[in-house]
């Protein structure tokens, strides 16, 4: 008799329908949309989930899930795809695949919610209709020996913006992709979230399949490893599982810290990893931390992992996080986003490289749905939650002072009326600092720096804007300050 742990009864069903109904969809629809309001947070919720609808066309052991722009369906699918697969197979067992789709709708006005009431709404504009994508395949049963994973077509080596906070990280992923006998294994990542484990994990799996192309690769993440095994266990068929696990030449599973207290489970797990690891196959995990940091994760697994190589993803500084935008903004061809506009979206959101790229891509998604030209004011108008949430609170008297010993300058000086060139000029990037960096209205700015008028401000920020581009001395100057303002 197989006896299903209690602590983990829970990731499945009393019983397995033949079918899934219309009306049972309709049910778990509604849990899952009533699950993912209350985990995901009411802001997120409505932007992005809410206007999802299921379509109730799709196959019996199938779920369709419908969203109106392309933009949003890519969003979810990349968000949010594996969360709804896991939801839906909690509740209806025999699902089998759940695609998110762009619905084909007629025109409909797009109606933003804008900073102020009064704010116009953007005209109508056409349904963009999204490419087919596979739906996501699930996990249980076994898959053919060979068949490729579910992997992210972006996340590849040639993607990956390498700096020193990421460096070993990389190079470590390269290695363990290599052909031949692999030099180490396993390799632990472990970073923050956002910071691009999950990328090196998918980029080894696509340099791996790149030179063994008949090759099994398994990637999945740890609370996937958890649910199929206890599946697994309910349909009484555990050997199957294993069998497809072990067999793999490249085993990955993200977010290890997902299975922590689940007994059964690391018990499966633990023996898992020693299979691979005996047969000298290519294993790596990912957590978001340390395997000795991993709570409630037994300290034979943290041992197992110890064995490999760790290798931690540092928070990206300044620099790196202004490269990755440069690095996204070239897939978006027909965006137009002034520097200005990615400076001051590394500057202000420096905890989540996930959260930088989604910044981008609602500046670029809010100005293709009004039509409105991309400048400073359109995307501090966008972005103002995301902006207020993510700034560190640097003062303009912290500016003042760190600019002052910068260009050794008394703090007194930049308030003064003194206008000579090597008084005014570090003026001009404390007030552009001030406007980057802080909250604080032009007139605010204005009269901490003298008492000086608001258009005084709007000139200074504009000539170190244009100065930025032509002068390398200037820039330096303007990108260390940021830097040491950030830490």
């Amino acid at each position: 008799m197989v006896v299903v742990p209690a602590t983990e009864k829970h990731a499945l069903n009393d019983s397995w329908a033949a079918a899934v109904t219309e009306s049972e969809a309709q049910r778990a629809w509604s849990r899952v949309r009533s699950n993912l309001r209350e985990s995901a947070g009411a802001r997120l919720f409505e932007q992005w989930l809410k206007p999802m609808e299921l379509i109730e066309d799709g196959d019996a052991d199938s779920i369709r899930l419908g969203l109106p722009s392309a933009f949003m369906t890519n969003w979810v699918r990349n968000h949010y795809a594996d969360r709804l697969m896991l939801e839906f197979r909690t509740l209806l067992p025999n699902v089998r695949s759940v695609s998110i789709e762009t619905r084909v709708a007629s025109p409909v006005a797009v109606t933003l919610v804008a900073e102020t009431p009064e704010a116009p709404a953007p005209a109508p504009v056409a349904p963009v209709t999204a490419q087919p994508v596979p739906p996501l395949a699930a996990a249980f049963p076994i898959k053919p020996a060979g068949e490729r994973p579910v992997l992210d077509a972006r996340f590849t080596f040639d993607r990956f913006v390498v700096d020193a906070a990421n460096r070993v990280a990389f190079n470590a992923a390269r290695v363990l992709a290599e052909p031949g006998v692999p030099r180490f294994s396993p390799l632990f990542l472990h970073s923050g979230t956002g910071q691009g484990k999950t990328h090196l994990m998918h980029a080894i799996g696509h340099a791996f399949l790149a030179q063994h192309p008949d090759a099994t690769v398994i990637c999945m993440s740890a609370e996937r490893f958890m649910f199929d095994f206890v599946a697994a266990m309910r349909a009484r068929d555990t050997h199957s599982f294993k069998q497809r696990l072990r067999g793999a030449d490249l085993l990955l599973i993200d977010d290890l810290q997902f299975i922590a207290g689940k007994d059964a489970t690391q018990e499966e797990f633990f023996h898992t990893v020693n299979e691979i690891m005996s047969a000298g196959k290519r294993l790596v995990i990912s957590a978001d931390r340390c395997p000795q940091a991993l709570d409630g994760v037994e300290a034979r697994i943290v041992s197992r992992m110890s064995v490999g190589l760790v290798a931690d993803i540092k928070a990206p500084d300044l620099t790196l996080r202004r490269a990755i935008l440069d690095r996204k903004l070239a897939d978006l061809p027909e965006a137009k986003v002034p520097a200005e506009v990615l400076d001051l979206l590394a500057a202000r959101i420096h905890a989540n490289i996930r959260e930088l790229e989604g910044a981008l891509n609602r500046v670029v998604a809010y100005a293709q749905l009004t039509g409105d030209s991309i400048d400073l004011d359109f995307a501090v108008a966008t972005l103002g939650d995301v902006l207020r949430g993510a700034q560190r609170r640097v003062t303009i008297d912290e500016i003042q002072k760190l600019v002052s010993q910068h260009f050794e300058l008394k703090p007194l000086d930049l308030v003064s009326a003194r206008r000579s060139r090597a008084v005014a000029r570090p003026r001009q990037i404390a007030m552009y600092l001030a406007k980057r960096l802080t909250t604080r209205s032009l007139p605010e700015i204005g009269r901490k720096f003298g008492g000086r008028d608001h258009s005084t401000v709007i000139h200074a920020v504009r000539k170190i804007e244009e100065l930025r581009d032509q002068d390398r001395d200037i820039d330096t100057a303007v990108r260390t300050l940021m830097r040491e303002l950030e830490a």
